[in-house]
């Protein structure tokens, strides 16, 4: 059997960093340095489902804030 058609059952949480970006983390591993918990658990599908609802916009939260300021 290939990795591929293997299925995944690894448990996942999202996670986002301070430029809010989001990514997925196995959920029985610690953290990345500088990524905290965004408060969903669930299987690769369910959190990339949830960060496609949530991460609406792609830009880093500093350069949000940049465009903000400079009235863009």
């Amino acid at each position: 059997m290939s990795w591929e058609e293997r299925e995944d059952t690894t448990i996942y949480k999202v996670v986002v960093n301070h430029e809010e970006q989001y990514s997925i983390w196995p959920a029985d591993r610690e953290n990345p340095l500088g990524w905290r918990d965004a408060g969903k658990v669930g299987t690769k599908e369910e959190c990339l489902a949830y960060i496609r609802e949530v991460w609406t916009d792609m830009r880093p939260l500093s350069l949000r804030k940049k465009m903000e300021a400079a009235g863009q």
